[in-house]
């Protein structure tokens, strides 16, 4: 009986230490960019021609996904830009460097995201 309450809190600890370090680097990764840049150079590279100017997404060659307030790590966000799947135009870092995608990672998570029809007055008339 020893041994599982040792186990338990063992993976307890565990459990609670892995949600911190990914809540810190979430935070990190959001903190590395700077988002007003970020915004500056989504719209220079015409991201928005896809994705739309505030991350909604949209259909211009096909369903582009939604970026505002993307769920996706630093990591995997950059690795999509450099190798994307589907149709999305590959970015090298001659054309986007590193910090220019850690800024558009920062606005893209600056950005409000849906909100509910409810939340939206005009539709509620």
């Amino acid at each position: 009986m020893r041994i599982l309450r040792v186990t338990a809190a063992a993976a307890w600890f565990a459990a609670a230490t892995l949600g911190a370090v990914c809540s810190a680097a979430q935070a990190e990764d959001a903190a590395a960019g700077d988002a007003a840049h970020g915004k500056v150079v989504f719209l220079k590279e015409q991201c928005f021609t896809c994705h739309g100017r505030s991350g909604q997404g949209g259909a211009y060659n096909g369903p582009a996904p939604i970026l505002a307030q993307t769920a996706l790590p630093l990591e995997a966000f950059r690795a999509q830009v450099r190798n994307p799947v589907n149709d999305m135009p590959a970015y090298s870092d001659a054309v986007l460097s590193d910090k220019d995608i850690a800024d558009i990672y920062a606005f893209v998570k600056s950005l409000p995201g849906s909100r509910s029809p409810k939340d939206i007055p005009i539709l509620n008339n």
